[in-house]
């Protein structure tokens, strides 16, 4: 079977990022037309996972390519964002997060150390502030 997937797939573009997003929402929007039953959501899912295919089955590598980079300018920013937040959340115990009143720089300080003088790395302006 492993052998058979393998010459199918050579000479394909095959799956990467926005592949995967695209199968992703296809598989929330099925779990969403379960639910609601709406004739358009069923169109909607089946459209973008007969695209999704189309572009794991391509032989344009260097389209897919192209449509794969520009989905990803657009995903890093937001998974980027969500990343923050999360570290943010898991260190919210032991830092205190600042912005620095010049640069806008964040600045982690840690937690219980009372009134600090807090320096920015990147420009060098000292403020005071509460951790």
């Amino acid at each position: 079977m492993k052998q058979w997937l393998q010459r199918l797939l050579y000479g394909r573009y095959g799956v990467d990022q926005f592949s995967m997003a695209l199968l992703i929402l296809t598989l929330i929007l099925i779990l969403l037309n379960v639910f609601f039953r709406s004739f358009t959501i069923g169109i909607l899912y089946l459209m973008i996972l007969i695209y999704s295919y189309y572009r794991i089955f391509s032989r344009n590598f260097s389209k897919r390519r192209k449509e794969n980079q520009y989905f990803l300018k657009w995903y890093y920013p937001i998974q980027h964002w969500f990343k923050d937040k999360q570290e943010r959340f898991l260190n919210r115990k032991t830092y205190k997060y600042f912005k620095c009143p010049n640069c806008k720089q964040r600045l982690r300080v840690p937690k219980g150390k009372g009134n600090i003088t807090v320096t920015c790395a990147k420009c060098r302006t000292k403020f005071d502030a509460r951790s």
